[in-house]
């Protein structure tokens, strides 16, 4: 048997003593893959944006479901709620998902928010800051309303069918990752340690000022 077959073996028949390995992994990797990600800032793609194509419902769908996972900052966010601690995560899932659908129609109803781009990049430092401590998590609303709002951005002027179709995309995939943040990875991030969690957020804390302040200079 080869070595790394053994070691497969190993971790697949000893999950006791593959999750610390993990656990020292992850900030490992996770982290150079944010400072990585920074210099890119913190704009908002859309699927339907590179198809360049007239908005469809089908597209719209396509467009909701995609945003979330091509939208670095997002994506991170969304995330990052993971070594929040919350206990009741249904409601806290629930709650997210309707104020992020409130900010998208907001965000409908009054366009043009002055630095809603740059806000958003800012609730990765929000978000640090309720890991570390320094805020309640009840901030993270607003927060996710302001992701809501910034998403709504790029169906302005469209039909009200594709616009259907797209916040029943981000309402499948938001609550998709929203599921997997506060259930399937929320475990994982319970077995952090503090010192593992103070590194993550000051990650999120670079991350966001520096695509907040590109936003805001670009």
């Amino acid at each position: 048997m080869s070595s790394s077959t053994g070691f497969q073996t190993l971790v697949a028949r000893s999950p006791a003593l593959a999750a610390p390995l993990l656990r020292r992994l992850s900030p490992a990797l996770l982290i150079p893959v944010l400072l990585l990600l920074a210099p890119s800032g913190a704009q908002a793609h859309h699927l339907i944006d590179f198809l360049q194509e007239r908005p469809t419902p089908l597209l719209g769908l396509m467009s909701g479901l995609a945003h979330p996972v091509i939208g670095p900052d997002h994506l991170l966010f969304l995330l990052a709620l993971s070594m929040v601690g919350w206990r009741q995560r249904s409601v806290w899932m629930l709650a997210l998902l309707v104020v992020g659908l409130a900010g998208s129609g907001m965000g409908l109803l009054l366009p043009g928010l002055p630095a809603a781009e740059a806000l958003v990049a800012f609730t990765l430092v929000v978000v640090g800051l309720v890991l570390l401590g320094r805020l309640h998590p009840l901030v993270l609303l607003p927060a996710f309303a302001m992701h809501g709002y910034v998403l709504s951005a790029t169906v302005l002027g469209w039909n009200a069918a594709p616009i259907g179709s797209y916040l029943l995309g981000l309402l499948i995939s938001q609550g998709l990752l929203l599921l997997l943040a506060l259930g399937g990875l929320r475990t994982f991030a319970a077995s952090l340690s503090n010192g593992t969690v103070r590194i993550l957020a000051a990650a999120l804390l670079g991350c966001g000022a520096a695509w907040t302040w590109s936003a805001l200079v670009g």
